[in-house]
């Protein structure tokens, strides 16, 4: 059996093994493909693994051997899943394997804004605190997270890993998503409208799929109804937020300060606004990428692809 991994660099740069998948086949790994290369490197493949290489209509019709796509993500939108249907071809994803990793950065980017941990660090070993005639100095104003409200949108699993960090640090935390389970409310934690969470929450952190209802979720005149000073994480989807208006926001300070992991576009371009607002941390989409998390995805991977030879594949996208 023919297995073709088309992106394989960015799961494992060298730091994992790929002897799961070489039990199951013949495997072939490519660090990255580009798009006028697919059909020639998966030509005969029965299997296709791929990350962020597109798959589409018109590849499916390029290669007739193709039974199987396995996504190394958990957002699958690279491939035209309806299109794969069609051919008969499965799609699988990895939905669980970075909750942690991605709760536990919403809250290194979240302190990062509080405490400007880089900055006043790169500070002293400029020579600042050793000039300063007190015992401590600040160069950046200090949050304490205690007592102030986390507005979270969308409440999946990683939402909902985030919560529980939030209110082990004394914060409430107000819930938007379109499903509410009013089993997961707690003293601290309350499901509320967009309206009210726009308008209360200290800080807005963002957990949902980006739909086209959600796409530019955050905006100006989302970004209106918000308290002055708020702050923004993005470690879910780029084009949740609308970057213009975002900019334009924190360089008139109604946004305190916002950290994303996640651009619009990936590597962002020298004309992303973002790139150019001081407050704004931005970090290169690697939430997901602790080897400890890395591994996971490596281990569901094999084991999707070993129920599928089963014959009672899991994690199917286009059912």
């Amino acid at each position: 059996m023919k297995i073709v991994i088309l992106d394989g660099y960015t799961l494992n740069p060298g730091d994992l093994s790929w002897e799961g998948l070489k039990a199951l086949g013949d495997v072939t790994v490519y660090e990255r493909t580009p798009s006028d290369k697919i059909i020639e490197r998966a030509k005969d493949a029965e299997i296709v693994f791929t990350n962020k290489t597109p798959l589409t209509k018109q590849t499916f019709e390029s290669l007739p051997s193709l039974k199987y796509v396995g996504v190394l993500a958990t957002g699958y939108n690279v491939v035209d899943v309806i299109a794969a249907k069609d051919k008969g071809i499965v799609v699988t994803n990895i939905p669980t394997y970075g909750t942690s990793a991605v709760a536990q950065m919403t809250f290194a980017l979240l302190l990062e804004l509080c405490h400007h941990v880089g900055e006043h660090s790169s500070r002293v070993k400029q020579g600042a605190w050793s000039t300063c005639p007190d015992f401590c100095f600040w160069d950046y104003p200090l949050v304490e997270l205690a007592g102030k409200t986390m507005g979270i949108i969308g409440f999946g699993r990683i939402g909902q890993a985030v919560a529980k960090i939030a209110q082990a640090l004394g914060m409430n935390v107000a819930v938007y998503d379109a499903y509410e389970d009013k089993s997961l409310e707690t003293d601290m934690l309350r499901y509320t409208t967009l309206e009210n969470l726009l308008a209360t929450a200290d800080v807005i952190s963002l957990h949902c799929p980006l739909f086209e209802s959600t796409k530019g979720i955050i905006n100006k005149a989302s970004i209106a109804k918000m308290k002055d000073g708020v702050m923004i994480i993005n470690t879910s989807r780029g084009p949740l937020i609308d970057e213009n208006d975002l900019a334009m926001a924190l360089k008139a300070g109604k946004v305190a300060g916002a950290a994303v992991d996640v651009l619009s576009a990936e590597p962002p371009t020298a004309d992303n606004p973002l790139m150019h607002t001081e407050n704004c941390i931005i970090t290169p989409h690697i939430a997901w990428a602790p080897k400890e998390s890395r591994q996971r995805l490596m281990d569901t991977a094999v084991d999707n692809l070993e129920k599928f030879l089963a014959k009672n594949p899991q994690n199917v996208v286009n059912k």
